[in-house]
């Protein structure tokens, strides 16, 4: 077993993130898992680097947060890796003329997993096969710090407001497997949330916006609702808020949806990039 005596927990520079270093998640004792469940709720990005995990080691990881979801379904009708239905595959490769994962090679923009669901995923892990030589970094959010910063104005207004998490697309900006984009947020698939959520372990403030295209305040008018969101979303993605990682193979990071945001940069479509996605219940 990786005893916590060999574990350093370095935080990034940013106000999210830290880099956990000297452990092998195959073999983790009960102090170590301990250790980095309080780190996941301190940093809310967690990066473990050069780990050599199979399917099999990265359920049984995921799965010490808590249960976990079904992969959703991918754009091309496909579920999820054979024997593994809790892994989503995350790549542009095609193999014999279909895409073995989901959300290509384009930008993937900022966003909170699966929020258009009643009750979304409290975890996400990431874990890397095959990156690119350059693109497709994946920058991470701090709701926390996007309360904090929020004008005292802004706070005011969003105080007690619920915001719609559409359902029609998901991050790459493909259509979701059964929906027909109705071109009205107020009448698209999706659940409303509160906008400031209060975090159930840590008791923290936060702003909660799911991803911004089709989304609606309730109650609101569309001209009113989309002006609000814009002045809201620009103020919570600025780059001081932000912790941007560029991958190696062998990065596992694992964060929180329940306060954090995270989007990709594009990248060459003729490189190759295969990764493997699980959520917590």
């Amino acid at each position: 077993m990786c005893p916590i005596s060999l574990m350093r927990i370095v935080p990034t520079d940013a106000v999210l993130g830290a880099n956990v270093q000297g452990v092998d998640l195959r073999a983790l004792d009960s102090d170590a898992f301990a250790a980095i469940h309080r780190a996941w709720l301190d940093y809310q990005v967690l990066l473990f680097t050069d780990q050599g995990l199979s399917d099999e080691d990265l359920v049984a990881f995921s799965r010490r947060f808590g249960d976990l979801d079904e992969a959703p379904v991918q754009e091309t009708g496909q579920r999820f890796v054979e024997g593994h239905p809790e892994i989503y595959v995350v790549s542009n490769v095609v193999r014999d003329g279909m895409p073995i994962g989901s959300l290509g090679s384009g930008e993937a923009v900022w966003h909170t997993d699966m929020s258009y669901l009643p009750d979304p995923p409290k975890a996400s892990v990431l874990y890397a096969l095959e990156v690119p030589p350059c693109g497709g970094d994946t920058s991470f959010c701090s709701m926390y710090a996007a309360w904090d910063e929020l004008p005292g104005r802004l706070r005011r207004r969003v105080e007690g407001l619920r915001v719609k998490h559409d359902g029609t697309y998901n991050s790459g900006g493909y259509t979701r497997e059964g929906v027909t984009p109705t071109g009205d947020p107020r009448t698209s698939p999706g659940t409303f949330h509160p906008l400031v959520a209060v975090h159930p372990e840590t008791g923290r403030r936060g702003l909660y916006l799911g991803r911004r295209r089709n989304a609606y305040i309730e109650g609101l008018s569309l001209e009113d609702s989309s002006a609000l969101l814009d002045e809201i979303w620009a103020q919570a993605t600025r780059e001081p808020l932000t912790w941007r990682h560029r991958w190696r193979a062998g990065d596992l990071v694992l964060w929180d949806n329940r306060c954090t945001m995270h989007r990709r940069d594009a990248f060459d479509p003729a490189t190759r990039r295969v990764m493997h996605r699980t959520q917590i219940k």
